[in-house]
Protein backbone atom coordinates (compact mmCIF):
# COMPACT_ATOMS: atom_id res chain seq x y z
CA UNK A 1 0.00 0.00 0.00
CA UNK A 2 1.63 3.38 -0.85
CA UNK A 3 2.19 6.08 1.48
CA UNK A 4 -0.07 8.41 -1.34
CA UNK A 5 -2.60 5.87 -0.52
CA UNK A 6 -2.62 5.79 3.21
CA UNK A 7 -2.62 9.70 2.89
CA UNK A 8 -5.85 9.98 1.29
CA UNK A 9 -7.65 7.42 3.22
CA UNK A 10 -6.52 10.07 6.24
CA UNK A 11 -8.37 12.91 4.99
CA UNK A 12 -11.17 11.04 4.16
CA UNK A 13 -11.91 9.11 6.97
CA UNK A 14 -14.02 10.27 9.54
CA UNK A 15 -13.61 12.16 12.47
CA UNK A 16 -11.48 14.38 10.77
CA UNK A 17 -7.64 13.64 11.34
CA UNK A 18 -6.13 16.81 12.81
CA UNK A 19 -2.37 15.31 12.69
CA UNK A 20 -1.61 15.37 9.19
CA UNK A 21 1.36 17.39 8.13
CA UNK A 22 1.41 20.36 5.21
CA UNK A 23 4.64 18.91 3.69
CA UNK A 24 2.69 15.21 3.09
CA UNK A 25 0.07 17.06 1.43
CA UNK A 26 2.33 19.22 -1.15
CA UNK A 27 3.86 16.10 -1.79
CA UNK A 28 0.68 14.36 -2.31
CA UNK A 29 -0.67 16.86 -4.48
CA UNK A 30 2.61 16.82 -6.18
CA UNK A 31 1.66 13.35 -7.00
CA UNK A 32 -1.86 13.92 -7.77
CA UNK A 33 -0.39 16.23 -10.21
CA UNK A 34 -1.20 19.40 -8.77
CA UNK A 35 -0.15 22.91 -10.24
CA UNK A 36 0.61 24.58 -6.87
CA UNK A 37 1.47 28.53 -6.30
CA UNK A 38 1.50 30.65 -3.59
CA UNK A 39 -1.00 33.73 -3.92
CA UNK A 40 0.09 35.89 -0.90
CA UNK A 41 0.65 34.57 2.95
CA UNK A 42 -0.20 31.36 3.51
CA UNK A 43 -2.69 30.96 0.48
CA UNK A 44 -2.35 28.68 -2.57
CA UNK A 45 -3.90 28.44 -5.18
CA UNK A 46 -4.09 24.60 -6.73
CA UNK A 47 -5.60 23.17 -9.75
CA UNK A 48 -6.00 19.41 -10.52
CA UNK A 49 -8.29 18.11 -13.32
CA UNK A 50 -8.86 22.16 -14.23
CA UNK A 51 -10.66 22.37 -10.65
CA UNK A 52 -9.29 25.11 -8.84
CA UNK A 53 -8.88 25.88 -5.21
CA UNK A 54 -7.11 27.49 -2.53
CA UNK A 55 -5.96 25.60 0.33
CA UNK A 56 -4.19 27.15 3.61
CA UNK A 57 -0.52 26.42 4.88
CA UNK A 58 -0.87 25.84 8.48
CA UNK A 59 0.57 28.80 10.39
CA UNK A 60 2.19 26.66 13.68
CA UNK A 61 4.48 23.74 13.22
CA UNK A 62 3.49 22.72 9.60
CA UNK A 63 0.08 20.45 10.66
CA UNK A 64 -3.25 21.55 9.22
CA UNK A 65 -5.94 21.08 11.95
CA UNK A 66 -9.49 19.79 11.09
CA UNK A 67 -10.96 22.59 9.73
CA UNK A 68 -8.27 22.75 6.45
CA UNK A 69 -8.06 19.36 6.19
CA UNK A 70 -11.95 19.58 5.71
CA UNK A 71 -11.53 22.36 3.21
CA UNK A 72 -8.74 19.66 1.69
CA UNK A 73 -11.46 17.57 1.58
CA UNK A 74 -13.58 19.22 -0.13
CA UNK A 75 -11.29 20.45 -2.52
CA UNK A 76 -9.89 17.03 -3.59
CA UNK A 77 -13.69 15.75 -4.22
CA UNK A 78 -14.78 18.50 -6.48
CA UNK A 79 -11.31 17.30 -8.57
CA UNK A 80 -12.71 14.10 -8.51
CA UNK A 81 -10.06 12.49 -6.18
CA UNK A 82 -11.35 9.83 -3.42
CA UNK A 83 -9.13 7.26 -2.27
CA UNK A 84 -11.26 4.61 -4.48
CA UNK A 85 -10.81 6.69 -7.46
CA UNK A 86 -7.02 6.84 -6.88
CA UNK A 87 -6.99 2.97 -6.36
CA UNK A 88 -8.90 2.93 -9.43
CA UNK A 89 -6.25 4.62 -10.92
CA UNK A 90 -2.98 2.82 -9.88
CA UNK A 91 -4.96 -0.68 -10.87
CA UNK A 92 -5.54 0.48 -14.50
Amino acid sequence: MSHHSNLLRAIFQDPISGNIHWREIESLLHHLGASIEPVGGARFRVVINKVEGFLHHPHHGGVCNKQEIKHLREYLARAGISPSSYEEQRHK
